[in-house]
């Protein structure tokens, strides 16, 4: 299944609107960083780990990060794809990169038909 940004927005608008709260979120979110940063403490050897499978659990916890991170973009009606490709068109601009993230897509999507 691809899952785009806009999907996973609205099920998270779905889900929470009406009864969750930014602050919760944000709250859940810094939860979720902390677990992140775990995994890779114990990636580098600096913490020790019982887990056989660190690369998976960075996955899962990357995925809790960026769940809370739409959510509290749907519960504030962000537009997040719009932001993000607006916001790299500017970053691109900064720095002159060559490519943006909307040429990117444009050129990635041509090359896969």
């Amino acid at each position: 299944m691809n899952l785009t940004i806009n999907d996973l927005q609205d099920y998270l608008a779905d889900r929470y609107c009406g009864w969750a709260n930014e602050q919760g979120m944000f709250m859940k979110l810094v939860e979720e960083i902390g677990e992140v940063a775990e995994v890779l403490n114990k990636r580098a050897g600096r913490k020790a780990s019982d887990e056989n499978d660190l690369q998976e659990q960075l996955g899962i916890e990357l995925a809790d990060m960026i769940h809370y991170i739409v959510a509290i973009a749907a519960l504030n009606d962000i537009p997040l794809s719009k932001v993000i490709v607006e916001k790299d068109r500017i970053a691109s601009v900064k720095y002159n990169h060559t490519v943006n993230l909307e040429t990117f897509v444009a050129t990635h999507s041509r090359e896969e038909q």
